[in-house]
């Protein structure tokens, strides 16, 4: 499969669909003040490093986000269709963005998602992100998993 990563807009309409479409998900998996996504304003900012997956027709097959905080990279959006899974298309957006996020200085990388997400949960972990505690601004949430990893580490 052909696949071209690049730095875009997270307010182009056919990426806003795809964010749409995981929020689809996401919201009736958990409690209003258990969701976490962040939304499209706050993606345009200029710490926020947002990349889409595009196939070989240039349509997009996945986005994913990290917001450059003082301390860490926190992934936000992550997301690729279900007809387009098993494909390695997250585990690339997820490199691409971990190698620009290096790029600019950053040593460590954090996320947050829901303990509904099962295969979330495992990708996160072959990609050599370990469970911790809370960062940033969250506080402890049991429908949370926070997880985190040091920028260069081996995935699992």
């Amino acid at each position: 499969m052909s696949l071209r990563i690049g730095l875009e807009r997270a307010d182009l309409p056919e990426v806003v669909a795809l964010i749409d479409e995981l929020d689809a998900y996401q919201k009736p998996l958990y409690p209003p003040e258990s969701h976490h996504g962040i939304d499209i304003e706050a993606l345009v900012a200029p710490h926020v490093l947002f990349a889409v997956a595009r196939d070989a027709n240039g349509a997009a097959v996945g986005c994913g986000a990290i917001v450059l905080e003082a301390e860490y990279g926190e992934v936000k959006r992550m997301y690729v269709p279900p007809a387009q899974r098993g494909r390695g298309i997250a585990e690339a957006l997820l490199r691409f963005l971990e190698a620009e996020a290096m790029q600019r200085g950053c040593t460590l990388f954090a996320l947050e998602t829901g303990i509904h997400q099962h295969a979330a949960l495992a990708f996160y972990a072959r990609m050599g992100y370990r469970r911790c505690d809370p960062f940033g601004d969250y506080r402890p949430d049991p429908l949370s998993v926070f997880m985190r990893k040091a920028a260069g580490a081996a995935a699992a």
